[in-house]
């Protein structure tokens, strides 16, 4: 149990990454715990689509950098693979549903070695033209919204960077 918590403490988001593939049986089971987060009644609403050739993980990075204002910005940091959560719309628990797998896609990496970062702006690409025609390329219905993306890779940062100390009144126990 204590390794698990350790995990949930020490996990950090990654900026910088070099590049070097995810052995495919490495991102299976990262990909795994993300179909075991919680859904609301058990439902699994949420879908993944992942990207792992360079030509669409680079077409998809210029349609989140293009929501930014500037669609040559690196929003992926050079990360091979950018798993792209959606939502079931239909569903009270959408973007709940989502962003838990979204956590356990997170804590997952980084219990296998594999760094990630948590990148936004999915609702808005899949609001555009061109992120709707790839919902409809990659199979996933109008009726799901982009929560969020999740870039996986090895990071250049080095080792594990110290956490920001908690603001003093993050609890408040009654």
């Amino acid at each position: 149990m204590k390794k698990a918590y350790e995990n949930l403490i020490e996990r950090r988001s990654c900026r910088s990454y070099d590049g070097a593939p995810i052995p495919e049986s490495v991102l299976d089971d990262i990909l795994k715990a993300g179909t075991y987060a919680p859904t609301g009644k058990g439902g699994q609403s949420p879908k993944m689509v992942v990207l792992q050739k360079k030509e669409d993980v680079a077409f998809y990075e210029r349609l989140n950098a293009a929501v930014m204002g500037n669609e040559n910005a690196k929003t992926f940091y050079g990360a091979p693979i950018v798993v792209v959560v959606f939502g079931d719309k239909n569903s009270p628990f959408c973007l709940d549903d989502a962003n838990l797998v979204i956590g356990n896609l997170l804590n997952a990496a980084n219990a296998l070695g594999v760094s990630s970062c948590y990148i936004w702006r999915a609702k808005e690409v899949f609001n555009l033209a061109e992120g709707k025609a790839l919902m409809q390329k990659w199979g996933v219905s109008d009726n799901y919204m982009g929560v969020g993306n999740v870039i996986l890779g090895y990071g250049k940062e080095g080792g594990t960077r110290k956490p920001l100390p908690r603001k003093k009144d993050y609890v408040i126990k009654i």
